[in-house]
């Protein structure tokens, strides 16, 4: 029955396969046959959608009888046994006990329990209730411990249910609780499980009880505490561990017992393979869920390393074909279901951290236990590598003797501890509890990947984490599906029962599986102790019968225990790998260090010098020079000399030289501007972190690395962007020194520099000072704990300064992180918000491409597609033959460091390569094929460019003692070959600058055109073209950018065996490069001396043998591929291959001569080769600018400049073999296996079971994975920025920059810093208007001047002389219709229109200005000063504020009006409230006598719609902080959004009436309401004794845009009367209110108002200080004197010259300061454009033009949804023309206008009278207008008024009234048709619907 299960085998074919199995091992001498275990289970979860659901009660039930029969304690049948019949009446309900209450956890389990002291709840099972568990309470006396033992015998229990207690025997227990049993009770079957608490506090399962026997089932309970993280594999799968399956019974009872014993082992053989295509595949793949893990001690360090490179094996078996699918998908480990069945892992490591940090507080594994165990002496002499021992399961024995000759590691052990942990998030989730992987499962797993790995492989922790996982999660994938999401069930409930294997069957079945590896994995099994299998793996190895065996498993195992188990590696490249790899960068350091101190590296050398056929090799380079020493050295300077020679002869020179100058590029500007948005978004902010407005400029400090170059070659940048000029940091004439202020190199000097910018941020609050930290990764170390105490000053220094608490408190410190390489700043702990990261942008999306530049990047991933398929010339390369050499010394010289080796064989092949080139053929054979081609390359290259231009060589040393030695040496075997003028050989070391001989810095001068005698080269840069070898030192690059003629990076040195992502991706970005996309195509013919295939080379000995063109070719230009495609980064061989003339191929290949002559036959090939091209008609020439040659001319590749060729592609980039693997295989997900590695050394992931990294993670996501799954470790800077749960561990001033490596970061933020300046610039910077006065020649030409310029206030009888200007000069009215005087009649110009209608505000003239500490502010201004003026006080909350209604009764509209104020509890203090109900009284005026130096008299009122952020409101500053009372005048549907943004302002709301009013409402209401005010207050303070007119009668009415005011200062100290000179200055509003307050007789006054500002003010318009003429936008009102004149409440525009006009002639004084002006400031929105005139009909907006705002009545025109007074004033203003026809252009005839001026054009004049009596008007004697306006009028205008004014023949009248009544009323009251002629047709309205109330008009002709 059970055998239906997935994944249950039937014996018989066990059988089989374990026979073919074995059979195919014994034909086999290779690898693994085909794995057994898949073999038996590849099918098994595929199985798994078939089971049926009736079948799993059956199996529970088997399962259980099968366990009785193994659980107990004889073999004997089990008894019958009859149920006692329960007691009368009492409750048989299953589930229930026999007092009737629940048992079942499912019910109960949130309920609380009382539990006895010793007891437990545990769960027992009931046959009849499958599915739940009864809760009970036990005594744990009678339950047993861990280890399945100390169980007392029989039973103390008790009723959960009931409270029944004292239950002793468990058959009473049983019948009580209803488990209705048909056989013996027996506790050890029935009580299953430990009950516990989740953390929600509800009872769950447990872990299983471990009854004696139990440990067959593979259930002991984890030990772990940790609290993991859960995620589900990608969708290829690999490893599954045990699939869910019962145990079978024998299959036939009546077998021999040894056959039995056989098939009852195998009833318990997990599937350690099933690969599940069904179940992963589609919907039914489980969906991720990351629960955040919650870190605890356990958490284990991460390992590094990855599976690499799916080729396939150098080897195969035959039986495992590369295409059956159970060995490629099965045991694919690599989870990649395309890739091979091999797993290439030569790379990886396992970790770089000393033991103790990686085994943390956690109790140390390596305590030894038991008896000890004696490593025996020579061990390393005798097996040529130390064993590393990998502590599994259990405990360890002590270690005696010879322990340095051994190496423990606790890794394993934590992988183990940390595969416990997983099931436990799902417990707290309120889940079953899941069962993690058995001990003997894990061992047997690890055994397992242990065969697969080939000889060249090394072990990796995280491989195996992931099969772990898988088989866990396959195993459990019921459960798992249960309480993730939900997904439809597709098959049933599986139940939950994993396979076991036993202790005893485990070291059988890992013999099984290592019975096919060829001895590679050896499995020893001990009775008692680990100790005794230690011994005998030492005896072993010291007799050599471990020659072939890579990995030792010893496993203790027995029934009674847990297993002990531990894995040694004595395979000598692994354990040589693994070893190292335990060793921290700084231990790798002294390593080295140690070896080359004490000499151990001199047997290296010796064995080296004696590689050669003539002896040593020394004396071979000596004999050669002797040899060669005359004649080498003349051929030579002849060649190194030529470039002058030619120069002077005029011939070809290479033309192709230049460095790169500051320019940015399209990628960086938009970086520069994302930075500067988040920037915006920080000040935006409710958080107040940054205050953008209070900068003034910025200053800031870059700190980089200290390294000298990278110093070097900051300044250099910083000098040539110009930016210190920009942002007027420095002046004119910069010096060195001056940069250097701006550069902090993180040295032991650094503390001194930026001590001194800590200081400048203190003393200069208004500067925003940004601290750029470039190449952030560098030095994360905490400064608190430095793991490395006796380390250089230097560590921890970014800690100390960037961290300080000065630099997270200061409010203008920005610091900004830049880094290629983010990872480690991206951990739980990062001090950076996501949102405060900025990623390089990418240069395509959907295949578009973003930003067009002229140079595409090569990077990373560039470099990794070079090597796939269809690109032939990869530009990753591993050099195999070196790496054999290497492998072969490391056994030769166990002892010496790998990379000690791997440096001297290094050093040998290029001296060898060296000598080959130079003639000496015999040392080919001493080199390599990769290291001869780039030494070739080299030498040859400045033979082939005119100018002697060459390619750079960068050989990557870490080590700083290393890379000295190789120098020396290199040095050396250069000098003794003659090529010391060829190439330069440079030592770069980061603690000090570059040093190059005399004679290469002579050529560079030349090149760069320098002509300062002392220059030397300070960066890498600067070296382009210089043919060199740049030994590259220092154990992290730091920033260093190499020049476009970089040809090959040689990273074959980097140290491999503890790489982590950022070190590794560090390496490969110094190749990162720019390439030109532009293509020239040449004609040419492709020489193979420059770059040739090496093997050809090196094999042509025959001299006859002709070099053909086909066979080494190499490309002149770019190819097309890098500026098409970034699919294709590299170009296809095919495509390098010039097509060349057949015939011009063999002329020239025959002249030839074979390479491997001696070095003066390559001179002939140059000589040949010129006479050739000289012979061609064009010149010749090697610049790529140059025009392309004719058709029959070649340029010879030997003559072209090959650092042209370098900079048009990509350098050749060779790695170590195990690098290498590592960055071009891929994971299941597609990436790199290297973006899979620990990201950083000094940070930890947060958990062993962490989903893959997705290739379609974008950086953002990037950087939310390693933010969850990344901690740092206590050595890390962020380790103590922690504050649970809470989002401020975030700085809010801090971001972060990231981008590939040489992509141009610095170029970015500089750029940024640019815009950031001018930004804040223009943050203080205003666009105010400038335009000069109009109408000035209009003005009265007069002598008579009425006051001195000097004079403060105006004379009172002297201004009263004064004639009104009726003429209007604001240049605002540029387009409104002049008012004529009598002395304008005579010979106005034509004024026609110059400009716009409707864009009035855009195309008005402004200049932009810098804001004075005076001016006004809108809501984005904050700083320390106004926060109590704004309202963020903390006295006052925000929304303490009162509304008061305020009413007065106004005759003229016959009704009360109602106001309401808002007033905030701050400002309470100017108004007086009535004492019982606080109702409103009156707003407090002061007297006139009153004087004060902090206070304003006036009260301010601004009318505003629109503009609640614009809106100038702040006027704090202006008032240099004197108490005024400002009131904010709103209409009602605003009064919200204004309360929201200014809530400490007082606000005067208009009535619901005037929401569709315009200016004139508000002016109006102001008006009057602070008249009836100046009475309540005059009533009020007659009480206290003060006469009325004491009372102070202005107020202010000032435009919401005035942003400045000034003062102009005359000086009349000149010999002269007459003579003055001015300057004027930008003053506070307070000083010019208190000066215009305090002018004499300043009561007389009826309106006072001051000039608008222009910069093209000339002295005759402030020589009268002041005028008697219009005011405008800022004005002073004595509302006393003009009560009987008012505003009119219906205009929108040109309300303030009707009420100049209506106030003059009223006969009052209208004075304007000349000495004061304001400055208004252009606000875009808002305002008087806040009225759109739209169709009442449709809502889409639709053009309407002026003319059709006016109709006749009664048509079915379209009504407009605007009020009827600004359809009037607009339309007249456009297109009065219709209504005045004789007026126009018509100046000396205006129109007449009674009692109102309207706007009727520019090119129509007006003439103002009012019918007042006793009114002012002018004399209109003489004059004859040319038509006549009646707007409304009142009664004062009467027919005898009209009749004193004369009219022209054909003047036309038009009568303006509320409605057609009044209309026809007036023309008869007004006896107009005896004067006028009317028409019917002539009579028209605005187009208003009858509701909106509109205006009607009758136009009529002069008699």
């Amino acid at each position: 029955m059970g055998n239906s299960y997935a994944g249950q085998l039937k014996t018989t074919r066990f059988e089989e396969v374990l026979h073919n199995s074995i059979e195919a091992s014994l034909r086999s001498n290779n690898l693994v046959p085909r794995p057994i275990f898949s073999q038996l289970y590849l099918e098994a979860e595929q199985q798994l959608s078939s089971l049926e659901a009736g079948s799993r009660a059956d199996n529970e039930e088997e399962e259980e009888e099968e366990e009785e029969e193994e659980g107990s304690e004889s073999s004997s049948p089990p008894v019958s046994y009859q149920v006692k019949p329960p007691p009368e009446g009492c409750c048989t309900t299953d589930g229930f006990c026999q007092a009737g209450k629940d048992l079942r956890l499912v019910s109960i389990s949130n309920e609380h329990i009382e539990v006895p002291s010793g007891f437990l709840l545990v769960g027992a099972k009931s046959p009849n209730l499958p599915d739940h568990l009864l809760v009970c309470a036990v005594d744990k006396r009678f339950l047993p411990d861990d280890n399945g033992r100390n169980a007392l015998l029989g039973f103390s229990g008790n009723c959960v249910g009931c409270g029944k207690k004292g239950f002793c025997y468990f058959t009473e227990f049983s019948n009580h609780i209803n488990l209705k049993l048909t056989t013996q009770p027996k506790k050890q079957k029935h009580l299953k499980y430990y009950l516990v608490r989740n953390a929600q506090g509800a009872l769950t399962k447990g872990s299983v009880i471990c009854w004696k026997g139990a440990e067959f089932r593979g259930r002991q309970s984890s030990t772990s505490t940790c609290s993991s993280t859960l995620f589900q594999l990608p969708e290829s799968s690999g490893l599954s561990g045990s699939t869910s399956s019962e145990p079978l019974p024998p299959a036939n009872p009546s077998a021999p017992a040894g056959t039995q014993q056989t098939a009852a082992a195998v009833d318990h053989i997990p599937s350690t393979a099933a690969f599940s295509s069904a179940v992963y595949n589609g919907k039914e793949s489980p969906k991720q869920q990351l629960m955040k893990n919650n870190l605890s001690a356990l958490t284990r360090p991460s390992v590094l390393g990855t599976l690499t490179n799916s080729g396939p094996p150098k080897k195969r078996h035959k039986g495992w074909s590369p295409e059956s699918p159970s060995s490629t998908e099965t045991w694919n480990l690599q989870l990649n279901p395309q890739a091979s069945n091999r797993i290439k892992n030569d790379g990886g490591s396992l970790s770089s951290l000393p033991h103790s940090a990686l085994v943390g507080p956690v109790s140390s594994p390596m305590v030894g236990s038991g008896e000890p165990v004696s490593v025996p002496d020579n061990l390393l002499k005798i097996c040529k590598a130390k064993p590393v021992i990998f502590k599994g399961h259990g405990n360890f024995p002590y270690l005696c003797g010879n322990i340095n000759d051994v190496i423990v590691s606790p890794l394993l052990y934590t992988c183990y501890r940390n595969s416990q942990s997983l099931s436990r998030a799902y417990e707290q989730y309120g889940a079953s509890t899941i069962q993690p992987i058995s001990e003997e499962m894990q061992l047997l797993l690890t055994v397992y990947y242990l065969v697969q790995l080939a000889a060249d492989q090394v072990p990796l922790i995280e491989d195996l984490e992931q099969i772990f996982m898988r088989s866990w999660r396959e195993s459990h994938l019921s459960e798992i599906r249960q309480y993730q999401q939900a997904v439809p069930q597709a098959f049933p409930q599986v139940p939950s029962q994993i396979t076991p294997v036993t202790s005893a069957q485990l070291p059988w079945l890992a013999g099984l599986a290592a019975s096919s590896c060829n001895d590679s994995v050896h499995i020893i099994e001990c009775s008692y102790s680990l100790a005794e299998g230690l011994s005998e793996m030492f005896k072993l190895l010291m007799e050599g019968k471990l020659i072939k065996t890579n990995y030792v498993v010893i496993i203790c195992a027995s029934r009674n225990r847990a297993i002990d188990s531990c894995i040694v590696i004595t395979g000598k490249y692994q354990a040589r790998v693994l070893s190292e790899s335990m060793l921290s960068p700084s231990d790798y350091q002294k390593e080295v260090n140690y070896q080359l101190v004490t000499g151990k590296v001199e047997t290296l050398g010796s064995f080296f010098s004696t590689l050669c056929p003539e002896g040593d090799i020394d004396l071979l380079l000596e004999k050669f020079y002797q040899e060669n020493q005359g004649h080498i050295s003349s051929s030579l300077s002849a060649s190194v000399n030529k470039p002058t020679a030619v120069n002077g002869a005029g011939t070809a020179v290479c033309t192709s030289y230049e460095i790169e100058r500051h320019q940015i590029r399209p990628f960086q500007l938009a970086v520069a501007q994302k930075l500067l948005s988040h920037i915006c978004s920080i000040a935006d902010s409710s958080t107040q972190n940054l205050d953008l407005g209070s900068f003034e400029k910025i200053d800031f400090l870059i700190c980089v690395p200290p390294s000298e170059v990278t110093y070097q070659q900051t300044l250099f940048h910083l000098w040539h962007s110009g930016i210190l000029l920009e942002l007027g940091l420095e002046k004119e004439h910069l010096t060195k020194q001056r940069v250097e202020q701006y550069v902090m190199k993180l040295d032991a000097e650094a503390q001194i520099k930026f001590k001194i910018f800590l200081q400048n941020s203190m003393q200069n609050p208004h500067t925003l000072f940004v601290l750029i930290h470039d190449h952030a990764h560098w030095d994360l170390m905490s400064a608190m704990h430095s793991l490395y105490p006796q380390t250089e000053l230097s560590t921890g220094l970014v800690d100390r300064l960037l961290n300080c608490r000065e630099v997270k408190e200061a409010p203008n410190i920005v610091t900004l992180h830049v880094t290629s390489f983010p990872y480690a700043l991206q951990t739980q702990h990062t001090h950076i918000s996501p949102y405060n990261e900025i990623h390089w942008p990418s240069s395509y999306s959907n295949g578009v491409d973003l930003y067009h530049e002229n140079k595409k990047y090569f990077g990373l991933s560039e470099f990794i597609d070079s090597t796939l398929s269809g690109h032939s010339i990869p530009l990753l390369r591993y050099d195999s033959s070196f790496e054999a050499m290497v492998m072969a010394l490391g056994k030769r010289f166990p002892r010496l460091h790998s990379a000690v080796i791997r440096t001297f064989v290094l050093i040998q092949h290029y001296s060898a390569a060296m000598m080959a080139v130079c003639g000496l053929s015999q040392m080919k054979n001493y080199t390599s094929v990769e290291t001869l081609e780039i030494t070739q390359n080299l030498i040859n290259s400045s033979r082939q460019c005119p100018s002697g231009h060459g390619l750079m060589v960068v050989l990557r040393i870490p080590s700083i003692p290393l890379a000295a030695v190789a120098y020396e040496r290199l040095y050396n075997v250069r000098e003794r070959l003659a090529l010391e003028d060829n190439f330069e050989i440079i030592l770069g070391n980061p603690n000090s600058g570059i040093t190059i001989g005399k004679h290469f810095v002579e050529q560079l001068k030349i090149w760069q055109k320098i002509e300062d005698v002392d220059w030397r080269p300070q960066t890498y840069l600067e070296l382009e073209g210089l043919p060199c070898i740049l030994i590259f030192s220092g154990m992290d690059p730091q920033g260093e950018s190499l020049p476009r003629s970089l040809r090959y990076c040689d990273l074959r040195l980097i140290n491999s065996s503890s790489l982590v992502r950022t070190s590794l991706e560090q390496e490969l970005g110094l190749a990162a490069y720019f390439v030109s996309s532009e293509i020239h195509t040449e004609k040419a013919v492709v020489n193979d001396v420059l770059e040739s295939d090496p093997e050809k080379l090196s094999s042509t000995d025959n001299e006859d043998e002709e070099i053909t063109t086909e066979a080494f070719c190499t490309e002149s230009s770019p190819p097309q591929a890098l500026s098409n495609s970034t699919e294709e980064t590299t170009n296809n061989y095919e495509r390098q291959k010039q097509k060349v003339d057949k015939g011009a191929q063999t002329t020239i290949s025959k002249h030839l001569p074979p390479v491997t002559e001696q070095l003066d036959m390559k001179q002939n090939i140059k000589s040949t080769q010129v006479s050739i091209t000289s012979s061609s008609s064009p010149p010749f020439s090697s610049s790529s600018s140059s025009s392309a040659p004719t058709h029959n001319s070649f340029i010879l590749q030997t003559s072209q400049c090959s650092m042209t060729k370098a900079s048009k592609q990509p350098p050749i980039v060779f790695l170590p073999k195990l690098v290498y693997d590592i960055i071009t295989s891929t994971d299941s997900s597609g990436l790199p296996k290297s973006s899979s590695l620990l990201p950083y050394h000094s940070v930890m992931w947060a958990s062993s079971f962490r989903p893959l990294m997705s290739k379609m993670m974008t950086c953002t996501e990037q950087s939310l994975y390693y933010r969850q799954w990344t901690v740092p470790k206590p050595i890390h800077m962020d380790y103590n920025n922690r504050n649970e749960g809470r989002m401020d561990t975030f700085h809010p001033r801090r971001l972060l920059l990231s981008g590939p490596p040489q992509i141009g970061k610095t170029g970015a933020y500089l750029q940024f810093l640019s815009i950031l300046s001018r930004m804040l610039i223009r943050l203080t910077e205003v666009d105010v208007y400038d335009e000069e006065e109009i109408n000035i020649n209009t003005k009265e030409e007069s002598d008579q001047y009425y006051h001195q310029p000097g004079d403060m206030w105006p004379d009172l009888e002297s201004f009263k002389k004064m004639p009104f200007d009726y003429t209007i000069h604001d240049p605002k009215y540029e387009d409104a219709s002049l008012i004529c005087s009598k002395l304008q009649t005579r010979d106005s110009e034509d004024r026609s229109m110059s400009r716009r209608q409707e864009d009035m505000y855009t195309c008005r003239q402004t200049t932009r200005m810098r804001l004075s500490k005076y001016a006004a502010y809108n809501t984005y201004h904050h700083c320390e000063q106004c926060h109590q003026y704004m309202g963020f006080n903390p006295r006052y909350q925000i929304y303490e504020s009162t509304l008061h209604a305020f009413a007065f009764s106004y005759s003229m509209l016959g009704e009360e009006i109602q106001l309401h104020f808002i007033i905030p509890k701050s400002k309470e203090h100017h108004f007086v409230f009535s004492q019982p109900g606080r109702q409103l009284e009156s707003m407090r005026l002061p007297l006139v006598t009153d004087k004060s130096e902090d206070y304003i008299k006036s009260p301010t009122f601004t009318p505003t719609t629109g503009r609640h952020e614009h809106g100038l409101f702040n006027l704090y500053h202006a008032m240099d902080g004197a108490s005024h009372l400002h009131v904010l005048v709103v209409k009602e549907y605003e009064m919200a959004i204004y309360k929201k943004y200014w809530p400490n302002h007082i606000m005067l709301v208009l009535p619901s009436i005037f929401n569709s009013a315009g200016v004139g409402a508000a002016h109006f209401l102001i008006k009057e309401l602070s008249y009836h005010n100046l009475e309540l207050e005059r009533n009020r303070q007659e009480e206290l004794g003060i006469k009325p007119q004491d009372i102070w009668p202005f107020i202010v009415i000032s435009d919401d845009s005035c942003v400045m005011w000034n003062a102009v200062e005359v000086d009349c100290s000149g010999d002269r009367k007459s003579d003055y000179t001015w300057t004027e200055r930008n003053v506070s509003l307070k000083q010019i209110l208190q000066h215009i307050e305090a002018t004499p007789n300043v009561t007389h006054y009826a309106l006072i108002g001051m000039r608008k500002w222009s910069s093209k003010t000339n002295s005759a318009e402030i020589k009268e200080p002041f005028s008697c003429c219009h005011v405008h936008d800022f004005l002073m009102l004595n509302v006393d004197l003009t009560q009987n004149v008012q505003y009119n409440q219906n205009r929108f525009t040109c309300d303030d010259v009707d009420f100049n006009l209506r106030v003059h002639s009223a006969g009052l004084l209208i004075c304007r300061f000349n000495h004061f002006n304001v400055m208004k400031k252009q606000i875009a929105i808002g305002g008087q454009r806040s009225f759109h005139i739209k169709s009442k009909v449709s809502d889409t907006p639709v053009s309407i033009s002026p003319a059709q705002y006016i109709c006749a009545p009664d048509s079915k025109h379209t009504f407009l949804a605007a009020p009827a007074q600004l359809l009037l004033e607009k339309y007249l203003q456009y297109h009065s023309h219709r209504f005045f026809p004789l007026s126009l252009k018509n100046y000396s005839h205006p129109v007449l206008s009674v009692d109102c001026y309207l706007n009727l054009g520019p090119q129509i004049a007006v003439c103002y009278v009012s019918s007042r009596p006793h009114s002012l008007n002018i004399s209109s004697s003489g004059l004859t207008f040319s038509g006549l306006l009646l707007y409304l009028c009142d009664s004062f205008v009467v027919a005898n008024f009209l009749k004193k004014f004369h009219f022209l023949k054909g003047a036309t009248l038009c009568v303006i009234c509320q409605d057609r009544n009044s209309l026809r009323q007036t023309v008869v009251r007004l006896e107009l048709e005896d004067e006028w002629q009317f028409r019917l047709r002539d009579e028209f309205q605005t187009a208003n619907a009858k509701e909106d109330r509109p205006l009607f008009f009758l136009t009529g002709r002069h008699i």
